[in-house]
């Protein structure tokens, strides 16, 4: 059988891959970390409802500010909150794509 230059079949180059995928092993596991520690908020109705979230997607906190809450019009309320949710998963994905998305690039379109 032949060879690939290097010796072997892939000889340093094969090493060298298997050294470039463990760093950005680490790489995303390091960006993992720091994601899971990092909180982002979204809000709505100017700040009548605010939802902390994790980047994990977990979320911590849910804020109703009592001018929020009308007991004739609920409707308004579930739909500030649903803004408020989708806000915050925005900005859970955005942080999320900051950290990985760079590490994206590196794969030599792998994925």
């Amino acid at each position: 059988m032949g060879k690939f230059p290097g010796g072997g079949f892939g000889g340093g180059n094969m090493q060298q891959l298997l050294k470039q995928a463990q760093q950005m092993q680490q790489k995303i596991q390091e960006a993992q970390a720091e994601l899971a520690e990092t909180e982002v908020t979204g809000v709505a109705g100017g700040g009548l409802v605010e939802i902390g979230m994790m980047c994990d997607k977990t979320v911590n906190y849910v804020t109703i500010k009592p001018e929020a809450i009308d007991p004739d019009d609920i409707e308004m309320l579930e739909d500030l909150i649903v803004v408020a949710f989708n806000d915050a998963m925005k900005n859970a994905e955005d942080e999320t794509q900051r950290l990985m998305g760079p590490m994206a690039g590196g794969m030599g379109g792998l994925f």
